[in-house]
């Protein structure tokens, strides 16, 4: 089965998030398999390709996912340049690739306001904030709102799972803004087998979304991720009420086969 790896949300290679995009037919029963062999914080399988719309399946190290935000965006710059209409199990988005990266309608989320202070905690986050779980597309995430400094915290990974266990979501997304037109985000997601994620496309619709409520952000803006890791993801998103777009580059980095 041919594969491709990609970065994404970045214009160089060994940066960004790194995405495996599977190209031929897998069996569905190597699948999970396949997606901890690579280790990524995604794996994407194209399960079929009819013109300009494909089908495909999400796997993060430990488990499947009905929607994400990079897999989306390098799956379709992996199979080329175009607009393409992608149906996965959370929904179909359309996305429009380039030869320089991607851009993807996101579908638009829902928010309900949770207790905050479990997340601070579990956070290890200085100073107050406000939290909502947000869902899209079948995909939740709980979302902490502060001014407070966020490259330097030191989180409690069981903590941080209990906390989305309890609001049933995949990832906590922590973020501030740096200015009107910048955010800085983290986002945990040890429920599926990631620690910390280097770039979250579909937290970062719904965050910036809260950031212009919540701050008075621009509606287009820029999310700063994956510093931390060494791994700094850039993602341009366009905020409005419904009309929620998040893209950005995307690299090729190594090609090959799995010989199975």
């Amino acid at each position: 089965m041919r594969y491709r790896i990609v970065d994404v949300f970045t214009d160089r290679p060994l940066a960004g998030n790194a995405l495996c995009v599977v190209l031929d037919p897998c069996p569905p029963e190597l699948m999970a398999r396949v997606a901890r062999e690579v280790n990524l914080s995604e794996t994407t399988f194209v399960t079929g390709i009819d013109g300009d719309r494909y089908e495909m399946r999400i796997f993060a190290p430990a488990d499947e996912l009905r929607f994400a935000g990079h897999p989306s965006l390098g799956t379709a710059w992996a199979l080329g340049p175009g607009r393409w209409t992608q149906v996965a199990a959370g929904g179909t988005v359309t996305v429009d690739a380039d030869d320089e990266g991607a851009a993807m309608s996101q579908p638009h989320p829902t928010f309900d306001a949770v207790d905050a202070a479990p997340a601070i905690t579990a956070l290890g986050l200085p100073g107050a904030a406000t939290a909502w779980r947000g869902e899209a597309a079948g995909t939740a995430h709980v979302y902490v709102a502060t001014d407070a400094p966020i490259d330097g915290l030191a989180p409690d990974l069981a903590g941080i799972h209990a906390v989305t266990t309890r609001h049933d979501a995949s990832g906590l997304a922590v973020f501030r803004p740096l200015d009107d037109t910048t955010l800085h985000a983290r986002v945990f997601l040890p429920a599926i087998g990631i620690p910390e994620d280097p770039g979250t496309g579909s937290a970062a619709g719904p965050l910036a979304l809260l950031a212009r409520e919540v701050f008075g952000t621009a509606s287009d803006i820029t999310v700063r991720q994956g510093d931390e890791m060494g791994r700094p993801c850039r993602m341009e998103v366009h905020a409005e009420e419904g009309a929620v777009r998040v893209g950005g580059r995307v690299s090729a980095c190594a090609e090959g086969r799995f010989t199975l």
